[in-house]
């Protein structure tokens, strides 16, 4: 499959792992990567700029092809030298960015200079545009499916990614809810050019997360999603667990604020939930897309299969509708 998302990024197939936090490290990037796919290493989930070189440096070693970084940006108290990693990325050599949460355009001048292509993750059309307008290479539009934060309009792929299309002129990379072969070609069909997943990334062998992680996601349905911090204007979509429904009831309780909840939603806990396999021991990031997850591949027999899958699905069954 030739798309310009592919051309633009010299990958095989139109296929994306976006960054996850405390996930996406080396092993996993280099397996995409090798598998033909374009995977992204999370700058943040390093803990100093100079360990995000030595990570790079890691995935180096385990793979020859294109891979990227990603680099949220989101507002703290005590944000993250979010410069430094930048430079880190450019003296890194990396050619293409994965930008999240605030706009890109403080770092577009640094990135540009460098000869790096940025991908802007959006919820919605009025952000796409502007990151079109500073300069991105291309947008990652997220669904009302997704894992993590996916905007307050509730909007979903299906309506979201065409209308996309139909705004912009830069290529589209179509996220939430895509899991497989047929999501991959009702993306293609909708106008995208490839597909971002993260969730069904999250199911595979390569994955350095608990083995309780995956079981709970392959015994998943798409009712086994919570949505999470709307109350607070910053909705999350997380696997429905104990915590999250905790969470859920005291943001329905009238005067409760985000440090009422803030124990409970702890990246620290989180964290420790994906090492020691206790489900219920904080939140963990999971899109609609958990209930179209059967099992455990390695990320090349997932991507074989899902571009295979969607070969066929255009070849076959839609021209012999339209034959």
């Amino acid at each position: 499959m030739k798309t310009s998302i592919t051309e633009m990024l010299n990958i095989e197939h139109p296929v994306i792992q976006g960054g996850m936090q405390r996930v996406s490290t080396a092993e996993l990037v280099a397996a995409v990567a090798n598998a033909g796919a374009l995977g992204f290493l999370s700058a943040l989930t390093q803990p100093t700029p100079a360990l995000l070189a030595k990570e790079i440096e890691r995935t180096r070693s385990m793979t020859d092809k294109p891979f990227g970084v990603n680099l949220t940006i989101l507002p703290t108290l005590t944000p993250p030298p979010y410069e430094e990693y930048a430079q880190v990325i450019i003296d890194a050599g990396i050619k293409v960015v994965e930008t999240a949460g605030r706009s890109p355009a403080p770092f577009m001048p640094m990135f540009n200079a460098a000869g790096i292509k940025v991908i802007h993750k959006c919820t919605s059309i009025r952000h796409a545009k502007k990151a079109q307008a500073v300069g991105c290479a291309a947008v990652t539009i997220d669904g009302f499916e997704a894992a993590g934060h996916p905007g307050e309009d509730d909007i979903p792929s299906l309506i979201l990614v065409p209308r996309a299309v139909d705004e912009l002129d830069i290529p589209v990379i179509a996220c939430g809810g895509f899991s497989d072969g047929r999501g991959l070609a009702a993306a293609l069909a909708l106008g995208a050019d490839a597909v971002s997943m993260g969730t069904r990334f999250l199911c595979t062998q390569e994955a350095r997360v608990h083995q309780n992680l995956k079981d709970k996601l392959v015994g998943a349905t798409e009712l086994d999603t919570q949505l999470i911090f709307r109350k607070f204007k910053n909705t999350a979509r997380v696997f429905k667990n104990s915590i999250s429904m905790e969470v859920a009831a005291i943001e329905s309780r009238e005067g409760s604020e985000f440090d009422d909840v803030a124990p409970l939603v702890s990246g620290q806990r989180g964290g420790e939930l994906l090492e020691s396999g206790d489900m219920e021991h904080g939140i963990w990031w999971a899109g609609m897309s958990s209930g179209l997850v059967y099992d455990v591949p390695t990320i090349d027999e997932l991507v074989t299969r899902i571009v295979s899958d969607a070969e066929s699905i255009i070849k076959n069954r839609l021209m012999s509708i339209v034959g």
